[in-house]
Order: structure tokens, then C-alpha cells, then sequence
């Protein structure tokens, strides 16, 4: 007596038919009376819902207008990092963040201040540098 193949080549159909769903418990019917709409927590949620939320976490892309970055770090400045975060009663994260935010400002005030002392009214540079002898010309 000749025994089945079990491997792939023989088990392979073209005549597959599309199972039908037979007779379940939780069958289409049940499914919709089911869904029918619970107006009282539907109305529960939209109390809790803030009213418009730009603000979202839910996939980490978008926090209102804010762009989110990674940043990567070797082992020793990480354990800095935590270290004096912990130190400050913060997160890392924040700490790193309030640095940046920080750096920031830092550098577009001495930008500013730097177009200030540069720019005249004359459109003559004003370096705070002294030439003797020799003309700027």
C-alpha cells in the first residue's frame, strides 16, 4: 500500500474554495447587535476628550508643533547625564532637553549681539579692533 506524500509538493491545491463561516456564537448578527451605539459612553468619552488636541503621544511623531529628536550617547556620558539628572531631581531626558533648549538661546543672543556690534549705520563694521599705522581700507 502506497504511502500519502507529506511534503509540499503533493499538498499543493488549485481547486481552494473559500471557507464559509458557518454557525458560530458571536456570528454577524450578534457582531451588529453588539455594535449598536452605546449613547451613555459615547457620551461619557466625548466628556473626557479634550476639545481640540494637537497634542498627541500616542506614536511619538507629533507633540503640538514640537519635533522629536534621538540622541545618542557612549556609555560613560550617558551615566553622566543620569547621574546629574538624578543629582537634580530630573529625568535625563529633560535635563538634555533643558541644555539644548538652553544652548539655544544662548547662541541666537550672541548672534543677535554679534549682528549688533558689526552692523552700522554707516556700513562700516565696528570690531572693538584698533589699527595703528595701517588704514581699512
Amino acid at each position: 500500500m502506497p504511502l500519502p506524500s507529506l511534503g509540499r509538493r503533493g499538498n499543493t491545491r488549485n481547486d481552494l474554495k473559500p471557507v464559509s463561516p458557518g454557525r458560530h456564537r458571536n456570528g454577524p448578527a450578534k457582531e451588529d447587535e453588539g455594535a449598536a451605539e452605546d449613547h451613555e459612553l459615547t457620551s461619557y468619552l466625548a466628556a473626557l476628550a479634550p476639545e481640540s488636541a494637537p497634542e498627541s503621544t500616542g506614536t511619538g511623531k507629533r507633540f503640538g508643533e514640537a519635533q522629536v529628536y534621538q540622541l545618542r550617547m557612549n556609555l560613560v556620558a550617558s551615566a553622566q547625564l543620569r547621574d546629574l539628572a538624578q543629582e537634580r531631581g530630573t529625568s535625563p531626558q529633560a535635563l538634555a532637553r533643558d541644555w539644548v533648549l538652553e544652548r539655544l538661546s544662548w547662541e541666537a543672543q550672541a548672534a543677535s549681539s554679534e549682528r549688533r556690534q558689526f552692523a552700522d549705520h554707516d556700513g562700516i563694521a565696528d570690531t572693538d579692533q584698533h589699527f595703528f599705522g595701517k588704514s581699512l581700507s
